[in-house]
């Protein structure tokens, strides 16, 4: 059983294509956890291993791995490298202690790399940066190099060096001189052993009195410095040929912090209305504090959620308490996971990563622990990206409506960055992601491993209806069949209000014209046409209904009539009063490379984007600021990734509604026209 200093927690992350998973294979095979080395092409390495990661030939989900080396016990988190699925890398830093940003050596830094390398800034975790595929581009690893420092700081220094044409790597930390295929060992052991010093004051002392300090006598001051973001160490590897492979797992088990070493993450506890810092004590003697990052749903085994110790221990068989309501299960099944494979386990201590299975009442981002004093503590929230863009889904098969609700709660509860939103007024399920891709392997998901089949289309722009003059209108409902008849006759006076009032329902009948209890009767009926449009099947805003007068019959008046005369007066008014139909606008912030600018504002004008503001921030990015018509964004998260390299950002805030285009008006009613005929 290994103790919390002998726990390594590395979670991997980069652009997709940079070689991650692949870096994890040969990792596990190097440390003999495997009999040989996946291959991604084959569909047969640990961490992909849902189908559809198979299929797609790319990590889409997060997966854990452990390797076992010179007495630490490694566990090795894989997450995606598209843009799309970056909530999950999100969530996957919170049970790190080290992030390693892996570089393809043929391309460089790429996107998802920079906004990797921006959040490890942010929330200060210690960070490495592995150069992969060196065999494959053996004379640029001194230019990636050089870019790594210039984008990312003079943090980052090299750890390692290649020798031998990318043949070999010779690690620069404890050897003090030698050749290399550029720079010299000498000369990157001192830059390194200078920059760690600098971040501790007695082995600052030490050195400036001796002129060196051994390496293995600054193991704190090491750790100090990665704690601080003041180091970034740089690997050479290539997962392909095994160069560096063997020096990775030793930098991992040597330098790499353990629990006790990195930096607390933070929680936070609530008092009242108020909110307090808390930390955790990586103590597995303390009482448990454990938090779950990642929830997926297994064929066998149901719900298997993945969570890191952060205090105290988790034990088989021990009752916890759940989230803030304090509710107690029991664990009934402890696992380590090896990709797909489930080890049952005893304990997890302080640090460790684990899995629990079968416990309905555990979410993402719920807290395990043992007192209700606890109820009330969370992992201190992390920005999620917005989920903009979606599909509006309707079952194919009738009588499969909640099967398909149901599978979408799941698919909601694996990733943070899906979201559901049923939408009343257009009768719509509409399912919001990151991105086309984002949405598409959801939608695969569906159909493959729920057998739920489903029509996928742009959900409907929410348009408005309202009128622009004040009218009268009068209608009176008869109908005699031989038995009791029905009779109702309304007048009304219609109005528009000011854009945002709503709708208003005014009764002024005076003298007995219609009986009271005959009044709702008719706001009934108004309210029948405000839902469900007159002219194009959108609800009408921004009007005021007024009841001036009415007759009805001693016998013949009944709730029906004064419905049914309600309704068709205020569809006759509605007609004479210039009808309209109003678009939502929305309030638009995009940030991209100021490279990008023009191309950006062009392609806004384009939407009838009414620009009012851009400014630089402190990197660089340009932010622009504009309204825009939602009708016009349909595309525009796969637009902005094309114009910005995936570098762009963007949020919407709804404003206002406005009178749409004639030629949008036009057509809305035509075929809403089509659809009455």
């Amino acid at each position: 059983m290994h103790i919390t200093q002998d726990i390594r927690n590395i979670v991997f992350t980069g652009h997709t294509g940079a070689g991650k998973t692949s870096l994890i294979e040969a990792l596990l095979f190097q440390a003999g956890e495997t009999t040989q080395a996946g291959e991604i092409e084959k569909g047969n390495t640990v961490t992909d291993c849902d189908p559809l990661e198979q299929l797609h030939q790319h990590s889409l989900y997060v997966s854990v791995a452990t390797v076992h080396h010179a007495g630490c016990h490694i566990n090795l988190i894989d997450t995606p490298g598209y843009a799309d699925f970056q909530g999950q890398v999100l969530t996957a830093l919170s049970a790190a202690d080290t992030v390693v940003v892996v570089i393809n050596a043929a391309a460089g830094i790429e996107p998802m790399s920079r906004k990797i390398m921006e959040w490890v800034s942010h929330q200060h975790l210690p960070c490495m940066v592995v150069i992969n595929r060196i065999d494959a581009a053996p004379d640029k690893l001194e230019q990636r190099l050089q870019e790594i420092t210039d984008v990312f700081g003079r943090e980052c220094l090299p750890l390692e060096l290649p020798i031998n044409h990318a043949a070999q790597v010779v690690e620069v930390y404890d050897h003090e001189s030698g050749t290399a295929d550029f720079s010299s060992v000498t000369v990157a052991h001192t830059a390194l052993i200078e920059q760690v010093v600098e971040a501790h004051e007695a082995a600052m002392e030490h050195y400036l009195e001796e002129g060196t300090v051994p390496a293995a006598e600054l193991h704190e001051a090491f750790e100090q410095a990665l704690r601080e973001n003041h180091l970034v160490p740089v690997c050479f590897a290539s997962a392909k040929t095994g160069v560096g492979i063997a020096e990775l797992l030793d930098i991992f088990a040597k330098l790499a912090p353990n629990p006790l070493e990195a930096p607390p993450h933070p929680f936070i506890r609530h008092k009242g209305e108020k909110t307090v810092a808390a930390w955790a004590i990586p103590d597995p003697d303390k009482p448990l504090l454990a938090h779950v990052f990642h929830v997926e749903f297994d064929p066998f085994v149901g719900k298997l959620a993945l969570l890191r110790v952060h205090q105290g221990s988790l034990k088989l068989g021990s009752q916890v308490l759940v989230g803030a309501e304090g509710k107690p299960v029991k664990i009934g099944h402890l696992y380590r996971l090896q990709g797909k494979e489930r080890i049952p386990v005893q304990q997890a201590v302080a640090g460790d990563i684990c899995a629990i299975a079968k416990i309905s009442e555990i979410e993402p981002d719920t807290i395990l622990h043992e007192r209700h004093e606890d109820d009330g503590i969370e992992m201190s929230g992390m920005t999620l990206p917005t989920p903009l863009v979606g599909f509006a889904l309707r079952a194919k098969k009738r009588g499969d409506e909640q099967k398909l609700s149901d599978v979408l709660h799941k698919l909601v509860a694996e990733d943070p960055c899906l979201r559901i939103e049923y939408d009343t007024t257009a009768n719509e399920t509409v399912l919001r992601g990151l991105g086309d891709l984002h949405l598409r392997i959801a939608l695969e998901r569906m159909d493959k491993q729920y057998h739920v089949e489903v029509d996928a289309a742009p959900p409907r722009i929410p348009y408005r209806e309202t009128i622009t003059k004040s009218v009268q209108a009068q209608y009176r409902h008869k109908k005699q069949s031989g038995g009791a008849g029905q009779f109702g006759e309304v007048q009304l006076d219609v109005e528009p209000l000011e854009r945002g009032a709503g709708f208003e329902f005014v009764n002024r009948i005076v003298g007995g014209a219609i009986s009271g209890s005959l009044i709702p009767a008719v706001e009934k009926g108004v309210r029948q046409v405000l839902a469900s449009g007159a002219i194009s099947g959108h609800p009408l805003m921004d009007i005021r209904v007024t009841l001036v007068d009415g007759k009805m019959h001693s016998v013949d008046s009944k709730e029906i009539a004064f419905v049914v005369a309600g309704r068709k007066a205020f569809m006759q008014a509605v007609a004479e009063a210039s009808p309209i139909i109003l678009e939502p606008l929305v309030d638009l912030e995009v940030t991209v490379p100021a490279a990008a600018m023009g191309d950006i504002s062009g392609d806004l004008a384009t939407r009838r984007a009414q620009i009012h503001d851009a400014q630089a921030d402190e990197t660089g990015n340009m932010i622009i600021q504009a309204k825009v018509p939602l009708a016009e964004l349909e595309d525009y998260a796969s637009r902005l990734n094309s114009l910005t390299a995936g570098e762009g950002s963007w949020a919407i805030q709804f404003s206002h509604y406005e009178p749409t285009t004639e030629k949008t008006q036009q057509a809305l009613m035509a075929q809403y026209k089509a659809t009455e005929d």
